[in-house]
């Protein structure tokens, strides 16, 4: 018997609040797997995170956070799972936010010397 991969419950785009999509981006590496994906959909398996040691379980866990608050769409693929931005659904949400987020993550904080 095959086992089959089944669809991830994903919360429709008047659920998606704000609270949940702050709290799953205030996460160094979830942030940067939102960062990859920015660039358009990757399958699972091409999703890396900075540390190649982190356990497949950790990885699955960020992604389920990151699904469960309406920031990405995970969606079966053949025998993979394909991970997408819900870049639409935020953009009609919270206009500006993902944007405002991506930007500020690649600006370098200087701080003055004592």
């Amino acid at each position: 018997m095959k086992a089959e991969i089944t669809e991830l419950p994903h919360p429709d785009r008047s659920a998606i609040r704000l609270t949940d999509v702050l709290f799953a981006l205030s996460d160094a590496d979830r942030l940067d797997i939102v960062r990859q994906l920015s660039g358009g959909p990757l399958d699972m398996a091409q999703c890396h995170l900075s540390d190649p040691k982190v356990p497949k379980s950790t990885k699955s866990h960020l992604m389920k956070v990151l699904r469960e608050a309406g920031v990405i769409r995970n969606e079966p693929l053949g025998r993979g799972r394909r991970l997408s931005l819900r870049r639409e659904d935020l953009d009609a949400r919270f206009p500006g936010l993902i944007d405002s987020v991506l930007e500020a993550g690649k600006q370098t904080v200087v701080l003055p010397a004592d």
